[in-house]
């Protein structure tokens, strides 16, 4: 495809979303950062997909150099997925590819950040946390609630916060793939790339390995409430979360699978989904169906 008032659209598209970094509306934007780009360099050759972004790099710098290390930034994970797209690649291998990328580049910015910029994440969350709380911390709100919240508790906060990084980093990097994935797909299908969807969910399935990782992050949970340090700490709070979040998508596949096999309404999975996320005891289902053949035995009592 070469240049079109379609991809000089999704230039502009692009332009708009990274202009919009800096504001208020960056808390949504950054989920859709990548799809512009995606959808530009699936369906162009790569000279022409340089030369789309060159005229929106300049803008860039005419409001502010830094949005060109912004453009850089979320210009890697989309051409990462872009070209799985190009090369026929799974829908699957395209989401860990990119999330990966968006993650590795998170991590980067850390190193970069504290060791060149002297950057100091830990304070900059405590101030962040501080300035949440402070309505809580408000005298008046506290004569009027009964409660009050003390200087400690705002501290054990930010320290929890902090340790949180890891798994926010991740799973803000997953949700920002799939975003792009769900959203470019169809439009590059209209647009005469066909891109592999993923399967339906009644297929998903966790590896069954998951369940020795559980038994893992609970010897570490162990460890880390013996040990004086924060390492171990925070190691099991961002495994556990993790795996849990397994076993969240393995019961929501269980749920669309029981759906698929009994003919259910089509909507009850749908809420059945949405209740893993809300009702913590649910994802259990997830691990008895991946420690045991639930699948199999429902579907030979079909049968």
């Amino acid at each position: 495809m070469k240049f079109s008032f379609k991809s000089a659209v999704w230039s502009a598209v692009y332009l708009l979303l990274l202009l919009s970094l800096l504001t208020p509306l960056s808390v949504l934007a950054i989920f859709f950062m990548m799809i512009p780009g995606v959808i530009l360099y699936a369906s162009l050759s790569l000279k022409s997909f340089i030369w789309h972004l060159v005229p929106v790099a300049v803008i860039l710098v005419v409001f502010h150099p830094i949005y060109l290390l912004l453009l850089l930034i979320f210009t890697l994970p989309a051409i990462v997925m872009g070209h799985a797209y190009k090369t026929r690649k799974s829908a699957l291998f395209a989401l860990m590819a990119g999330s990966g990328m968006m993650l590795a580049e998170y991590l980067l910015l850390l190193l970069v950040g504290s060791v060149i910029f002297q950057f100091d994440l830990s304070s900059y969350i405590e101030d962040v946390v501080k300035l949440t709380i402070e309505p809580l911390t408000n005298s008046s709100n506290q004569m009027i609630n009964g409660f009050a919240w003390t200087p400690e508790m705002t501290e054990d906060v930010a320290k929890q916060t902090q340790l949180m990084i890891p798994f926010a980093l991740v799973v803000t990097s997953m949700v920002m793939a799939f975003i792009t994935h769900a959203i470019a797909r169809p439009i590059l299908n209209v647009m005469g790339l066909v891109v592999s969807k993923l399967p339906p969910a009644r297929e998903w399935r966790m590896p069954r390995a998951l369940i020795w990782y559980y038994f893992l992050a609970l010897l570490i949970e162990v460890i880390s409430r013996q040990s004086d340090g924060t390492y171990w700490t925070m190691i099991a709070m961002n495994l556990s979360p993790l795996i849990n979040l397994g076993f969240m998508i393995q019961a929501i596949g269980f749920f669309f699978f029981l759906s698929h096999t009994k003919k259910w309404n089509p909507v009850i999975p749908y809420f059945l989904a949405a209740a893993v996320f809300f009702i913590g005891p649910l994802r259990i289902i997830g691990i008895i169906d991946l420690a045991f053949p639930l699948r199999e035995a429902i579907s030979k009592s079909k049968r």
